[in-house]
């Protein structure tokens, strides 16, 4: 599975955009890949900073091309 600076040096490579960590960590929950919970996740269940629409198919992309999904 790839680090999150990984798939940040990939969108930034090919899209020519950065992406903030918990775009990621949102993603990955979206598609079943999170395995664990952040130690300074205030709340299980609300997210400040979830994935905007126009990212989400780049950090999609990324993950398709580290074989994640």
């Amino acid at each position: 599975m790839a680090t999150y600076k990984e798939i940040q040096g990939y969108v930034k490579e090919k899209y020519k955009t950065s992406i903030k960590t918990c775009w990621i960590a949102d993603m990955k929950e979206f598609h079943d890949l999170k395995k664990g919970v952040a130690p300074n996740r205030i709340s299980l269940d609300s997210k400040t900073n979830p994935c905007p629409d126009d990212k989400k198919e780049m950090i999609t992309d990324a993950f398709n091309y580290f074989e994640m999904i």
